[in-house]
């Protein structure tokens, strides 16, 4: 994971212009929004990135961590949500260190590609002894086996079509092709899992787990789970 944390904590060009950078986290902000189960909740986005439109996530929920890897990025969300008394922003290593059952919502979206499966185990765990006994786990955009770079491409031109950067994502896909996160892609890899595969890994890691029936963001063909502490009879 440090290969992409150090991607993400450069100047990079992962979005094709401001306007989707922006919708890019306006839709995920959204699509947390809908998951948060009450006003007062406790809410951890693990792994969060930039996070741009985390007072929109703050404005629906008690508290939100923001737990992020990467230095730089943590010292930009620092000093953006400064002023929102709701949003604390958080290392992994803080994460780790954190009470027992005292989040009620974590989101973990986008991140699974970038982590070794055993990294993963280990967040799950950690995870898992975080959650109050009612409380779930969003596990979002989860890159399948059988489905390649074709369909990301597509995605995003289809976001972009119904967005109005079509021309912008034309070009940007260009930039992509020849800018460190291909070479990236190419040599390291990302992590893909069946629906089979990343329950198991949830079951293991003390879930009961169920697919959503749609993902979080724009991407239709990754996945998104739900996972619960198992309900005690």
């Amino acid at each position: 994971m440090d290969d992409w944390i150090d991607y993400y904590d450069s100047t990079h060009t992962i979005y094709v212009s401001k306007l989707h950078r922006d919708l890019h986290f306006q839709i995920i902000a959204r699509d947390i929004v809908g998951y948060i189960p009450s006003p007062e909740a406790t809410v951890l986005d693990y792994a969060c990135g930039e996070a741009l439109s985390a007072s929109q996530v703050a404005s629906a929920c008690g508290k939100l961590i923001l737990a992020e890897p990467a230095p730089g990025v943590r010292g930009r969300l620092i000093a953006r949500f400064a002023p929102n008394t709701k949003i604390r922003v958080r290392s992994l290593d803080d994460v780790r260190k954190m009470q027992d059952q005292s989040i009620d919502l974590v989101v973990m979206n986008s991140v699974a590609q970038y982590m070794s499966p055993d990294e993963l185990d280990a967040a799950l765990r950690t995870i898992r002894r975080l959650l109050t006994p009612s409380g779930k786990l969003v596990l979002g955009d989860v890159l399948q086996p059988n489905v390649g770079m074709f369909r990301d491409v597509m995605a995003l031109l289809g976001f972009g079509l119904r967005h109005g950067f079509l021309k912008d994502a034309l070009v940007g896909l260009i930039s992509t092709a020849l800018s460190d996160y291909r070479h990236l892609r190419t040599r390291i890899g990302l992590q893909r899992y069946s629906e089979e595969e990343i329950a198991a890994k949830l079951r293991t890691a003390g879930f009961a787990v169920q697919r959503a029936h749609t993902n979080i963001g724009h991407n239709r063909w990754r996945m998104t789970f739900i996972a619960r502490p198992p309900l005690v009879r």
